[in-house]
């Protein structure tokens, strides 16, 4: 954990080291939030400097749980406001690889995203928060405790209940 110089309060260079072992891990949990690149990034750069202005109250041992509740937090509030229920955004042209697969397997690919992206939407933000902290940011289940202030044994049920969840519904729509 990067500490700062004096060992107290967070500075700018302790901040730097987290932003780069942080951001990506972050961005990955947010993205699967708010399914839109820019929001996302948004999102993280304003829980950093959140962060960053409360740098005086801030706890060094406990940034990292801090950080990503605050991106969750601001992830929540985003989606609520702008009501983000869109389906997924076009890529341009210009992204697609010359080895692009066919129209009716970029297609099936394309229903495959929607249907998962469906099922993790309908699963409640308790249960969808522990699934994007655990599975998109790799967080263990104690590291997801501290970040959402429960105890790491109902991370765990909370994790296997919303993998059931999804199991049960894309099985539905499998069948469907």
């Amino acid at each position: 954990m990067p500490k700062s110089p004096d060992g107290g309060a967070l500075d700018q260079a302790a901040l730097e080291q987290l932003y780069v072992k942080l951001e990506k891990p972050i961005y990955n949990v947010v993205y699967r939030w708010l399914w839109n690149a820019n929001d996302a990034q948004e999102v993280v750069q304003q829980a950093f400097l959140n962060v960053w202005k409360a740098r005086d109250r801030v706890d060094m041992t406990t940034i990292e749980p801090l950080l990503y509740r605050t991106a969750l937090n601001l992830a929540s509030n985003r989606r609520r406001s702008r009501r983000l229920w869109g389906w997924l955004g076009m890529e341009s042209a210009s992204e697609v690889p010359s080895d692009a697969p066919s129209p009716a397997e970029a297609l099936a690919e394309a229903r495959k995203r929607v249907r998962v992206r469906a099922a993790i939407e309908a699963l409640p933000e308790k249960l969808r928060q522990v699934l994007m902290l655990s599975e998109y940011a790799e967080l263990s289940y104690d590291e997801i405790g501290t970040t959402l202030g429960i105890p790491a044994g109902t991370v765990g049920s909370r994790r296997a209940t919303a993998l059931a969840r999804l199991t049960e519904a894309l099985a539905e729509k499998e069948e469907a």
